[in-house]
């Protein structure tokens, strides 16, 4: 069985070095962390967005393994992952220049999560 991914990559940028092929998978991978995972998403600061995810190892080892990834194509993301108090935080930063990147992230995993 084969599936379509339908997936806006406009938001993709520039900077990244992911080839072209495989940036639906990419951002289909951040979408099912999204949907799965995702209880909270804040904004403490402009370059700054923050993801509240649901406790537990599979969580925690799939969102790293899935940032570690992003950090090769696209390095000027800062991520960190925080495990504390019975809770899963993920933490992603970019420089100012990258500001649409993160409101297109933010927005991503608002919708996944809504579903």
């Amino acid at each position: 069985m084969t599936q379509d991914i339908a997936v806006d990559l406009g938001w993709v940028p520039s900077a990244c070095t992911l080839p072209t092929a495989e940036q639906p998978l990419r951002v289909a991978e951040f979408d099912a962390l999204f949907a799965d995972a995702v209880r909270g998403v804040t904004r403490p600061e402009r370059a700054r967005l923050r993801l509240d995810l649901a406790f537990g190892p599979g969580n925690a080892a799939r969102a790293a393994e899935l940032m570690a990834r992003e950090n090769g194509c696209c390095s000027f993301f800062s991520f960190a992952l925080t495990v504390a108090d019975g809770g899963l935080t993920l933490e992603v930063a970019v420089p100012d220049e990258h500001i649409d990147v993160l409101d297109a992230l933010q927005s991503r995993a608002v919708s996944a999560a809504a579903r």
